[in-house]
């Protein structure tokens, strides 16, 4: 297994094996807090090898320096299977966030963890605008 993308981004759709980015980021800028932030995605392209097809457990928590999840867990199981003739395939995952609220300025995680074992993480900072 292998990320080959992770990223917070303004946009991201997935159509016929292509992963689309827009506005990749990692810092919010605010004037008073809590800062609403009013859209945003995590985009993911995970890459498996043939001997990787079938379940995997996904999970991604968005949290705040000390560890408080700043939106509820999202875990799932992604079904990995591609043609018999290839070596690898790959599968993309898209978190739309609505109306994201942070409490505080500083900085925030996400952390992706892929059948329990943490693969990944993105900081995101939270800055005051003059």
């Amino acid at each position: 297994m292998r990320l080959e993308v992770f990223s917070l981004c303004d946009a991201a759709t997935a159509d016929t094996g292509k992963l689309n980015i827009l506005g990749a980021f990692d810092i919010i800028w605010s004037s008073k807090m809590p800062a609403i932030h009013p859209q945003c995605t995590i985009a993911l392209r995970i890459r498996f090898d043939a001997i990787e097809r079938g379940e995997h457990k996904i999970s991604v928590n968005f949290v705040d320096i000390d560890g408080k999840h700043v939106l509820p867990p999202a875990n799932g199981i992604i079904k990995v299977n591609f043609p018999d003739e290839q070596s690898s395939g790959s599968s993309h995952l898209i978190l739309n966030i609505q109306r994201l609220k942070l409490e505080k300025y500083g900085e925030y995680s996400i952390d992706l963890a892929i059948d329990g074992r943490s693969e990944a993480s993105l900081p995101l900072f939270v800055k005051k605008r003059q």
